[in-house]
């Protein structure tokens, strides 16, 4: 696992992005602007401005003084379809310091669990099927909290309620449609993308963590989904590709207990759109 640089844990507030050497006012608007940018990935400072209800000139000031911490960095924004005239606007994603600074307390505890889980069945390809049986039944519990949710909603909604879902359990997604290369009247496929993974340090090492939720995500949505980006590999969100309502499935997939048919998670030949248009 990467070493990941931190703020010195006496110097920072409990539960907070920032260190506690400054007034508690600030501390704690620079600790909401922090963790806007964690919930709604990469933003401008006029973004953060309007969402949290502040000047631009004072988001400015707090992203300053993130950005000598460590924790933010300035990075041209995407541009989906046609880009205008003129240059990209600068929008601000935390780094890996400063995700590491919301969320650590328990990766070297899961890590060491998982190392175990390996090494007790002897470690190499059996170690490594143990360890995925384990991300299994730790992702399949966790869909089968969100089967009820799903089977609300309508097929062509499912993607956005498996994304409330997830962001109730602190992944931070959202879904982003992705119209069909194909045909302009065609269905739009979507990106599912979250912005946030709770063990992104963990699937560093561990990547059936990765392969096992993605195979959950398929079992949910009864399609088959591709995998396009992960916060574990060093991309900025974790992106997933699911295909249109109405893609053929196969009944000899896995399934949770009461969920609709799945394709599985083999790859499918998706848009080229959905590859240009990663969050």
């Amino acid at each position: 696992m990467r070493e990941h640089a931190q703020l010195p844990e006496a110097d920072q507030a409990p539960g907070s992005a920032v260190p506690a050497g400054e007034p508690d006012g600030h501390r704690a608007t620079r600790d909401r602007v922090a963790r806007s940018i964690l919930d709604h990935g990469p933003s401008s400072a006029a973004d953060l401005a309007t969402r949290l209800g502040l000047t631009s000139a004072g988001v400015r000031r707090h992203l300053d003084a993130l950005a000598a911490a460590g924790l933010v960095d300035v990075r041209e924004q995407r541009v989906y379809g046609s880009r205008g005239r003129g240059r990209p606007a600068k929008v601000f994603a935390l780094t890996e310091s400063g995700r590491d600074a919301f969320y650590q307390a328990y990766d070297q505890l899961a890590a060491d669990a998982l190392r175990w889980i390996s090494e007790a069945v002897g470690g190499g390809k059996a170690g490594e099927e143990a360890v995925a049986a384990f991300a299994r039944a730790r992702f399949e519990r966790q869909g089968e909290r969100y089967l009820s949710t799903l089977e609300q909603a309508g097929a062509e909604f499912r993607t956005e309620a498996l994304a409330q879902a997830l962001s109730a359990d602190g992944y931070a997604a959202t879904v982003r449609r992705v119209p069909s290369a194909a045909a302009s009247a065609a269905p739009a496929g979507a990106q599912l993308c979250q912005h946030h993974c709770p063990v992104a340090h963990i699937a560093e090492q561990f990547p059936q963590l990765c392969e096992a939720e993605t195979e959950v995500f398929s079992q949910l949505l009864g399609t088959h989904v591709q995998r396009l980006a992960t916060i574990a590999h060093g991309d900025g969100v974790c992106t997933t590709y699911v295909p249109a309502p109405g893609a053929a499935s196969s009944s000899g997939s896995r399934r949770l207990s009461g969920a609709v048919p799945t394709a599985g998670t083999s790859t499918p030949s998706e848009p080229a759109s959905a590859r240009r248009n990663l969050a």
